[in-house]
Protein backbone atom coordinates (compact mmCIF):
# COMPACT_ATOMS: atom_id res chain seq x y z
CA UNK A 1 0.00 0.00 0.00
CA UNK A 2 1.33 2.86 -0.57
CA UNK A 3 2.05 5.05 2.44
CA UNK A 4 0.54 8.70 1.49
CA UNK A 5 -2.36 9.93 3.32
CA UNK A 6 -5.24 11.92 1.63
CA UNK A 7 -4.18 15.10 3.00
CA UNK A 8 -0.73 14.88 1.53
CA UNK A 9 0.55 18.59 1.17
CA UNK A 10 0.91 20.04 -2.77
CA UNK A 11 2.29 23.09 -2.37
CA UNK A 12 6.57 22.69 -1.91
CA UNK A 13 9.45 24.54 -2.44
CA UNK A 14 11.72 24.28 -5.08
CA UNK A 15 16.05 23.43 -5.05
CA UNK A 16 17.41 25.69 -6.85
CA UNK A 17 20.28 24.00 -8.58
CA UNK A 18 17.90 21.07 -9.75
CA UNK A 19 14.75 22.86 -10.23
CA UNK A 20 12.97 19.58 -8.47
CA UNK A 21 11.34 20.29 -5.16
CA UNK A 22 13.03 19.68 -1.92
CA UNK A 23 10.05 17.57 -0.68
CA UNK A 24 10.27 15.35 -3.38
CA UNK A 25 13.93 15.32 -2.52
CA UNK A 26 13.86 14.02 1.10
CA UNK A 27 10.85 11.92 -0.14
CA UNK A 28 13.54 9.18 -1.86
CA UNK A 29 14.45 6.93 0.69
CA UNK A 30 15.02 3.60 -0.97
CA UNK A 31 16.29 0.35 -0.11
CA UNK A 32 17.97 -2.00 -2.32
CA UNK A 33 20.37 -5.16 -2.52
CA UNK A 34 23.94 -5.44 -3.63
CA UNK A 35 24.15 -9.05 -5.48
CA UNK A 36 27.59 -11.28 -5.16
CA UNK A 37 28.72 -13.00 -8.33
CA UNK A 38 27.97 -16.68 -8.75
CA UNK A 39 30.20 -18.88 -9.20
CA UNK A 40 31.40 -20.07 -12.60
CA UNK A 41 31.17 -17.88 -15.68
CA UNK A 42 27.60 -16.55 -16.39
CA UNK A 43 25.42 -13.08 -16.70
CA UNK A 44 25.05 -12.23 -12.83
CA UNK A 45 23.44 -9.02 -11.06
CA UNK A 46 26.16 -7.33 -9.51
CA UNK A 47 23.86 -4.15 -7.60
CA UNK A 48 20.19 -3.41 -7.49
CA UNK A 49 19.14 0.31 -6.90
CA UNK A 50 15.68 1.23 -5.94
CA UNK A 51 13.44 4.55 -6.62
CA UNK A 52 11.65 5.49 -3.34
CA UNK A 53 7.97 6.97 -2.75
CA UNK A 54 7.45 10.16 -4.48
CA UNK A 55 3.99 11.54 -4.27
CA UNK A 56 2.67 11.82 -8.07
CA UNK A 57 1.04 15.33 -7.12
CA UNK A 58 3.32 16.63 -5.68
CA UNK A 59 6.09 16.10 -8.64
CA UNK A 60 3.82 16.98 -11.53
CA UNK A 61 2.80 20.17 -9.77
CA UNK A 62 6.14 21.07 -8.96
CA UNK A 63 6.61 21.06 -13.16
CA UNK A 64 3.38 22.28 -14.43
CA UNK A 65 1.26 23.84 -11.47
CA UNK A 66 -2.23 22.86 -10.67
CA UNK A 67 -1.79 19.64 -13.45
CA UNK A 68 -2.94 17.54 -10.85
CA UNK A 69 -5.56 18.23 -8.47
CA UNK A 70 -6.00 14.42 -7.22
CA UNK A 71 -3.59 11.36 -7.76
CA UNK A 72 -5.73 9.22 -5.38
CA UNK A 73 -2.14 7.69 -3.77
CA UNK A 74 -0.43 7.22 -6.56
CA UNK A 75 3.33 7.83 -6.75
CA UNK A 76 5.88 8.84 -8.99
CA UNK A 77 6.25 5.22 -11.75
CA UNK A 78 6.34 4.35 -14.86
CA UNK A 79 9.77 6.41 -15.72
CA UNK A 80 11.03 2.38 -16.60
CA UNK A 81 10.09 2.86 -19.78
CA UNK A 82 13.32 3.50 -21.42
CA UNK A 83 17.06 4.95 -20.12
CA UNK A 84 19.74 6.46 -21.33
CA UNK A 85 23.41 7.42 -20.53
CA UNK A 86 23.35 11.11 -19.54
CA UNK A 87 27.35 11.21 -19.76
CA UNK A 88 28.19 11.34 -16.21
CA UNK A 89 28.78 8.23 -14.20
CA UNK A 90 25.35 6.61 -12.79
CA UNK A 91 23.66 9.31 -14.48
CA UNK A 92 20.71 8.31 -17.09
CA UNK A 93 17.95 10.11 -18.28
CA UNK A 94 14.30 7.99 -18.36
CA UNK A 95 11.00 8.69 -19.39
CA UNK A 96 7.89 8.01 -18.43
CA UNK A 97 4.41 6.47 -20.52
CA UNK A 98 1.24 8.18 -20.16
CA UNK A 99 0.62 7.36 -17.30
CA UNK A 100 -1.02 5.91 -14.55
CA UNK A 101 -3.70 3.90 -16.07
CA UNK A 102 -5.33 0.45 -16.26
CA UNK A 103 -8.37 -1.47 -17.37
CA UNK A 104 -12.12 -2.29 -16.07
CA UNK A 105 -14.18 -4.35 -17.71
CA UNK A 106 -17.76 -2.76 -17.78
CA UNK A 107 -20.65 -4.72 -19.20
CA UNK A 108 -18.08 -7.51 -20.67
CA UNK A 109 -16.16 -4.50 -22.24
CA UNK A 110 -12.57 -3.39 -21.14
CA UNK A 111 -12.15 0.04 -20.55
CA UNK A 112 -8.78 2.15 -20.69
CA UNK A 113 -8.92 4.05 -17.30
CA UNK A 114 -6.56 7.22 -16.89
CA UNK A 115 -6.84 7.93 -12.54
CA UNK A 116 -4.66 11.30 -13.03
CA UNK A 117 -5.72 12.75 -16.48
CA UNK A 118 -3.94 15.99 -15.60
CA UNK A 119 -0.64 13.60 -15.32
CA UNK A 120 1.71 15.04 -18.13
CA UNK A 121 4.54 12.53 -19.17
CA UNK A 122 7.89 13.93 -18.36
CA UNK A 123 11.34 13.57 -18.95
CA UNK A 124 13.30 12.01 -15.66
CA UNK A 125 16.91 12.35 -14.95
CA UNK A 126 18.20 9.87 -12.45
CA UNK A 127 21.28 8.98 -10.69
CA UNK A 128 22.33 5.76 -8.76
CA UNK A 129 24.43 6.13 -5.82
CA UNK A 130 24.42 2.80 -3.95
CA UNK A 131 21.16 1.07 -3.77
CA UNK A 132 19.17 4.27 -4.02
CA UNK A 133 17.57 5.81 -7.44
CA UNK A 134 17.56 9.53 -7.07
CA UNK A 135 15.66 11.79 -9.00
CA UNK A 136 17.55 15.09 -10.05
CA UNK A 137 15.70 16.50 -12.92
CA UNK A 138 12.44 16.30 -14.64
CA UNK A 139 11.28 17.97 -17.47
CA UNK A 140 7.92 18.06 -19.07
CA UNK A 141 6.48 17.68 -22.21
CA UNK A 142 4.90 20.54 -23.18
CA UNK A 143 2.84 21.95 -26.72
CA UNK A 144 4.04 25.18 -28.64
CA UNK A 145 2.15 26.98 -26.14
CA UNK A 146 3.61 25.76 -22.89
CA UNK A 147 0.62 23.93 -21.74
CA UNK A 148 0.68 19.67 -20.89
CA UNK A 149 0.69 17.16 -23.79
CA UNK A 150 -0.68 14.90 -21.14
CA UNK A 151 -0.97 11.28 -22.04
CA UNK A 152 -4.59 10.93 -23.27
CA UNK A 153 -5.73 9.36 -26.07
CA UNK A 154 -5.53 10.94 -29.28
CA UNK A 155 -8.85 9.81 -31.51
CA UNK A 156 -11.41 8.74 -31.26
CA UNK A 157 -12.28 5.22 -32.89
CA UNK A 158 -8.60 4.92 -33.51
CA UNK A 159 -7.00 4.85 -29.92
CA UNK A 160 -9.02 3.21 -26.38
CA UNK A 161 -11.23 5.39 -25.02
CA UNK A 162 -10.51 6.98 -22.06
CA UNK A 163 -12.13 6.45 -19.08
CA UNK A 164 -11.96 8.18 -15.08
CA UNK A 165 -10.30 5.94 -12.39
CA UNK A 166 -13.24 3.45 -12.11
CA UNK A 167 -14.58 3.78 -15.28
CA UNK A 168 -17.71 4.84 -14.91
CA UNK A 169 -17.24 8.26 -16.02
CA UNK A 170 -15.85 9.14 -20.28
CA UNK A 171 -12.82 11.46 -20.63
CA UNK A 172 -12.18 13.71 -23.54
CA UNK A 173 -9.80 12.81 -26.13
CA UNK A 174 -6.67 14.79 -26.52
CA UNK A 175 -4.57 14.93 -30.02
CA UNK A 176 -1.65 16.24 -28.23
CA UNK A 177 -1.58 13.18 -25.73
CA UNK A 178 1.03 11.17 -26.00
CA UNK A 179 2.34 7.64 -24.84
CA UNK A 180 6.14 8.13 -24.40
CA UNK A 181 8.35 4.78 -24.39
CA UNK A 182 11.35 5.35 -26.09
CA UNK A 183 14.37 8.20 -25.39
CA UNK A 184 17.68 9.17 -26.48
CA UNK A 185 19.60 12.79 -26.25
CA UNK A 186 21.23 14.11 -29.72
CA UNK A 187 24.75 16.01 -29.86
CA UNK A 188 22.55 19.36 -29.36
CA UNK A 189 20.72 18.66 -26.38
CA UNK A 190 17.60 18.34 -28.11
CA UNK A 191 15.46 14.65 -27.40
CA UNK A 192 13.84 11.97 -29.42
CA UNK A 193 11.35 10.16 -28.07
CA UNK A 194 8.77 7.37 -29.58
CA UNK A 195 5.31 6.90 -28.70
CA UNK A 196 2.33 4.24 -29.05
CA UNK A 197 -0.58 6.20 -29.63
CA UNK A 198 0.54 7.33 -33.69
CA UNK A 199 2.70 5.56 -33.29
CA UNK A 200 5.15 8.64 -33.73
CA UNK A 201 8.75 9.47 -33.85
CA UNK A 202 8.65 13.44 -31.79
CA UNK A 203 11.83 15.43 -31.66
CA UNK A 204 11.78 17.89 -28.62
CA UNK A 205 13.75 20.74 -27.42
CA UNK A 206 16.38 20.58 -24.18
CA UNK A 207 13.34 21.99 -22.38
CA UNK A 208 10.31 19.42 -23.21
CA UNK A 209 8.94 21.35 -25.79
CA UNK A 210 7.41 19.66 -28.65
CA UNK A 211 9.18 20.53 -31.90
CA UNK A 212 7.81 18.06 -34.32
CA UNK A 213 6.02 14.89 -34.20
CA UNK A 214 6.44 12.44 -37.37
CA UNK A 215 3.56 10.15 -37.46
CA UNK A 216 1.92 7.79 -40.44
CA UNK A 217 1.14 9.11 -43.33
CA UNK A 218 -2.58 8.98 -43.40
CA UNK A 219 -2.98 9.60 -39.89
CA UNK A 220 -4.44 12.38 -39.81
CA UNK A 221 -4.19 13.98 -36.51
CA UNK A 222 -5.52 17.21 -36.43
CA UNK A 223 -5.57 20.17 -33.36
CA UNK A 224 -2.60 19.51 -32.08
CA UNK A 225 -0.86 22.22 -30.42
CA UNK A 226 2.60 21.69 -32.30
CA UNK A 227 3.41 20.40 -35.66
CA UNK A 228 2.72 17.10 -36.75
CA UNK A 229 4.36 15.78 -40.10
CA UNK A 230 3.19 12.47 -41.61
CA UNK A 231 6.81 11.07 -42.73
CA UNK A 232 6.12 7.43 -41.75
CA UNK A 233 4.88 4.58 -43.49
CA UNK A 234 1.46 4.44 -44.23
CA UNK A 235 1.29 0.23 -43.25
CA UNK A 236 2.54 1.41 -39.59
CA UNK A 237 -1.59 2.35 -39.62
CA UNK A 238 -2.17 -1.26 -38.82
CA UNK A 239 -0.17 -1.06 -35.64
CA UNK A 240 -1.82 -3.00 -32.51
CA UNK A 241 -4.06 -0.85 -30.12
CA UNK A 242 -1.75 0.59 -27.59
CA UNK A 243 1.65 -1.52 -29.21
CA UNK A 244 3.15 1.32 -31.05
CA UNK A 245 6.99 2.07 -30.51
CA UNK A 246 8.30 0.90 -27.68
CA UNK A 247 12.20 0.51 -28.34
CA UNK A 248 14.64 3.91 -29.74
CA UNK A 249 18.19 3.58 -30.58
CA UNK A 250 20.73 6.49 -31.99
CA UNK A 251 23.32 4.85 -33.80
CA UNK A 252 27.05 6.64 -33.99
CA UNK A 253 25.92 8.32 -37.20
CA UNK A 254 23.14 10.23 -35.82
CA UNK A 255 20.63 7.80 -37.44
CA UNK A 256 17.37 6.26 -35.16
CA UNK A 257 15.78 3.14 -35.06
CA UNK A 258 12.79 2.89 -34.18
CA UNK A 259 11.18 -0.75 -33.02
CA UNK A 260 7.61 -1.55 -33.40
CA UNK A 261 6.25 -3.64 -30.14
CA UNK A 262 4.55 -6.51 -32.03
CA UNK A 263 3.85 -7.25 -35.21
CA UNK A 264 1.08 -5.03 -37.11
CA UNK A 265 -2.67 -6.42 -37.13
CA UNK A 266 -2.27 -7.04 -41.01
CA UNK A 267 -4.35 -8.06 -42.54
CA UNK A 268 -6.50 -8.08 -39.54
CA UNK A 269 -6.05 -8.55 -35.09
CA UNK A 270 -5.55 -12.32 -35.41
CA UNK A 271 -3.11 -12.37 -37.75
CA UNK A 272 -1.24 -9.81 -35.84
CA UNK A 273 -2.35 -11.77 -32.61
CA UNK A 274 -0.69 -14.96 -34.58
CA UNK A 275 2.57 -13.83 -35.99
CA UNK A 276 6.08 -13.63 -35.11
CA UNK A 277 7.50 -10.71 -37.62
CA UNK A 278 7.63 -7.18 -36.57
CA UNK A 279 9.46 -4.38 -37.95
CA UNK A 280 12.17 -1.89 -37.36
CA UNK A 281 12.52 1.35 -39.09
CA UNK A 282 15.73 3.80 -39.65
CA UNK A 283 15.47 7.79 -39.52
CA UNK A 284 17.54 10.29 -40.54
CA UNK A 285 17.21 13.38 -38.60
CA UNK A 286 19.36 15.34 -41.48
CA UNK A 287 16.57 13.84 -44.01
CA UNK A 288 13.70 14.02 -41.97
CA UNK A 289 12.80 10.98 -43.30
CA UNK A 290 12.69 7.26 -42.63
CA UNK A 291 15.59 5.56 -45.06
CA UNK A 292 15.29 2.10 -44.18
CA UNK A 293 13.33 -0.47 -42.94
CA UNK A 294 14.00 -3.93 -41.39
CA UNK A 295 11.98 -7.17 -41.25
CA UNK A 296 12.97 -8.99 -37.17
CA UNK A 297 11.99 -12.13 -36.50
CA UNK A 298 10.81 -12.79 -32.27
CA UNK A 299 11.68 -16.61 -31.32
CA UNK A 300 9.30 -18.48 -30.36
CA UNK A 301 7.24 -17.70 -27.56
CA UNK A 302 7.62 -20.45 -25.45
CA UNK A 303 11.36 -20.42 -26.01
CA UNK A 304 11.43 -16.80 -24.71
CA UNK A 305 9.38 -17.84 -22.05
CA UNK A 306 8.54 -21.35 -20.95
CA UNK A 307 5.71 -20.18 -19.34
CA UNK A 308 3.96 -18.50 -22.07
CA UNK A 309 2.18 -19.90 -25.09
CA UNK A 310 0.80 -16.89 -26.61
CA UNK A 311 2.66 -15.22 -29.09
CA UNK A 312 0.54 -11.88 -29.55
CA UNK A 313 2.36 -11.76 -25.55
CA UNK A 314 6.06 -11.21 -27.50
CA UNK A 315 7.40 -7.64 -27.62
CA UNK A 316 10.40 -5.14 -27.98
CA UNK A 317 10.64 -3.30 -25.36
CA UNK A 318 14.24 -1.44 -26.00
CA UNK A 319 16.79 -1.34 -28.42
CA UNK A 320 20.31 -0.32 -27.71
CA UNK A 321 22.76 1.02 -30.22
CA UNK A 322 26.33 -1.01 -29.49
CA UNK A 323 28.48 0.45 -32.48
CA UNK A 324 28.26 0.87 -35.87
CA UNK A 325 24.69 -0.71 -37.01
CA UNK A 326 24.62 -2.95 -34.54
CA UNK A 327 22.02 -2.86 -32.46
CA UNK A 328 20.84 -5.18 -29.02
CA UNK A 329 16.98 -5.96 -28.95
CA UNK A 330 15.01 -6.74 -26.24
CA UNK A 331 12.86 -9.81 -27.04
CA UNK A 332 9.95 -9.99 -23.78
CA UNK A 333 7.25 -10.66 -22.59
CA UNK A 334 5.70 -9.28 -19.00
CA UNK A 335 7.63 -12.02 -16.91
CA UNK A 336 11.25 -12.36 -18.87
CA UNK A 337 13.79 -11.12 -21.46
CA UNK A 338 16.07 -12.50 -24.13
CA UNK A 339 18.81 -9.80 -25.29
CA UNK A 340 20.03 -10.41 -29.64
CA UNK A 341 22.45 -8.80 -31.68
CA UNK A 342 21.49 -7.90 -34.76
CA UNK A 343 23.25 -6.27 -37.72
CA UNK A 344 21.55 -3.18 -39.97
CA UNK A 345 23.17 -3.81 -43.41
CA UNK A 346 21.55 -2.87 -46.93
CA UNK A 347 20.88 -5.82 -48.25
CA UNK A 348 18.13 -6.28 -45.17
CA UNK A 349 16.21 -3.37 -46.26
CA UNK A 350 12.29 -3.87 -47.32
CA UNK A 351 11.43 0.11 -47.24
CA UNK A 352 9.07 0.76 -50.10
CA UNK A 353 8.46 -2.73 -51.52
CA UNK A 354 5.78 -4.85 -51.21
CA UNK A 355 5.74 -4.95 -47.77
CA UNK A 356 4.73 -1.93 -47.10
CA UNK A 357 1.61 -2.46 -49.30
CA UNK A 358 -1.34 -3.40 -47.09
CA UNK A 359 -3.36 -4.92 -49.80
CA UNK A 360 -0.11 -7.51 -50.32
CA UNK A 361 -1.39 -11.16 -49.43
CA UNK A 362 -0.27 -12.81 -47.65
CA UNK A 363 1.37 -10.02 -45.86
CA UNK A 364 4.58 -10.13 -43.90
CA UNK A 365 2.83 -10.79 -40.73
CA UNK A 366 0.93 -13.86 -41.96
CA UNK A 367 4.31 -15.45 -43.56
CA UNK A 368 5.05 -18.85 -41.91
CA UNK A 369 8.43 -18.34 -43.15
CA UNK A 370 9.41 -15.03 -43.86
CA UNK A 371 12.92 -15.96 -44.96
CA UNK A 372 11.57 -18.81 -47.32
CA UNK A 373 9.57 -16.62 -48.65
CA UNK A 374 12.49 -14.48 -49.97
CA UNK A 375 12.06 -11.63 -46.81
CA UNK A 376 15.57 -10.83 -45.75
CA UNK A 377 14.98 -11.03 -42.22
CA UNK A 378 17.27 -9.70 -40.03
CA UNK A 379 19.98 -12.75 -38.42
CA UNK A 380 20.51 -12.36 -34.81
CA UNK A 381 22.62 -14.39 -31.97
CA UNK A 382 21.75 -14.78 -28.46
CA UNK A 383 23.64 -12.17 -26.24
CA UNK A 384 21.91 -13.16 -22.40
CA UNK A 385 18.65 -14.87 -21.59
CA UNK A 386 17.73 -12.42 -18.68
CA UNK A 387 15.23 -14.99 -17.37
CA UNK A 388 18.22 -17.35 -16.32
CA UNK A 389 19.68 -14.47 -14.13
CA UNK A 390 18.41 -14.29 -10.66
CA UNK A 391 17.66 -10.76 -9.56
CA UNK A 392 17.11 -9.39 -12.73
CA UNK A 393 13.19 -7.79 -12.21
CA UNK A 394 10.23 -8.42 -14.40
CA UNK A 395 8.71 -6.07 -17.51
CA UNK A 396 12.00 -4.78 -17.95
CA UNK A 397 11.53 -2.22 -20.70
CA UNK A 398 14.77 -0.23 -20.46
CA UNK A 399 18.67 -0.73 -21.57
CA UNK A 400 21.87 1.00 -21.17
CA UNK A 401 25.12 -0.20 -22.05
CA UNK A 402 27.30 0.70 -19.32
CA UNK A 403 30.42 -0.39 -20.71
CA UNK A 404 31.46 -3.44 -22.66
CA UNK A 405 30.48 -5.89 -20.13
CA UNK A 406 27.70 -4.14 -18.40
CA UNK A 407 24.54 -3.36 -18.69
CA UNK A 408 21.90 -1.26 -17.17
CA UNK A 409 18.56 -2.27 -16.50
CA UNK A 410 15.10 -0.29 -15.81
CA UNK A 411 11.51 -1.87 -15.21
CA UNK A 412 8.47 -0.52 -15.44
CA UNK A 413 6.59 -0.81 -12.52
CA UNK A 414 2.94 0.57 -14.14
CA UNK A 415 3.12 3.21 -11.46
CA UNK A 416 1.68 0.25 -9.07
CA UNK A 417 -1.28 0.04 -10.41
CA UNK A 418 -3.01 -3.15 -11.10
CA UNK A 419 -5.93 -3.55 -14.17
CA UNK A 420 -9.39 -4.81 -12.15
CA UNK A 421 -11.70 -2.83 -9.71
CA UNK A 422 -9.97 -3.45 -7.26
CA UNK A 423 -6.87 -1.12 -7.97
CA UNK A 424 -8.56 1.28 -5.88
CA UNK A 425 -10.39 1.14 -2.52
CA UNK A 426 -13.93 2.72 -1.62
CA UNK A 427 -12.46 6.15 -1.59
CA UNK A 428 -10.81 6.03 -4.46
CA UNK A 429 -7.02 5.69 -3.34
CA UNK A 430 -4.74 3.09 -5.11
CA UNK A 431 -4.25 -0.40 -3.50
CA UNK A 432 -0.24 -0.40 -4.49
CA UNK A 433 1.15 -3.11 -5.70
CA UNK A 434 4.51 -2.69 -4.18
CA UNK A 435 6.27 -3.26 -7.51
CA UNK A 436 9.15 -0.68 -7.24
CA UNK A 437 11.18 0.72 -10.10
CA UNK A 438 14.15 -0.52 -10.10
CA UNK A 439 17.67 0.23 -11.74
CA UNK A 440 19.51 -3.62 -11.76
CA UNK A 441 23.50 -3.61 -13.37
CA UNK A 442 24.08 -7.35 -14.87
CA UNK A 443 27.38 -8.40 -15.96
CA UNK A 444 28.11 -10.38 -19.01
CA UNK A 445 31.04 -12.12 -19.02
CA UNK A 446 31.55 -12.18 -22.56
CA UNK A 447 30.90 -8.94 -23.02
CA UNK A 448 29.01 -7.36 -26.46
Amino acid sequence: MSPHATGRRRVVNRSVTTGLPLALAAALVAAGTAAAAPSGDAAHVIRTATLGDIPLGAFSNALLPGSVDNDRGVDLGGIGSDIYPAGRKGEYWTVTDRGPNGQIKVDGKKRRTFPVPGFDPAIVKIRVTGDKVEVIDAIPLTTRSGKAVTGLSNQQGRDEAPYSYDAKTPLSYNPNGVDTEGIVQAEDGTFWLVDEYGPSLIHVSARGKVLTRYVPKGLNLTGTDYPVVEALPSVLLHRKTNRGFEGLAQLPCGDLVMAVQSPLSLPDANAGDASRTTRLLRFSPKKKAVTAEYAYRFDPVNVVDPSEDDPSELKISSVVAVGGDRLLVEERTDKTARLQLVRLGHKADILGGSWDDDTTSPSLEQLEDPTAAGVPVLAKRLVVDLGTVSGVPGKVEGIARVDRDTLALINDNDFGMTDGPGAFDAQGRLVDSGIKTTVTYVRLPEGI
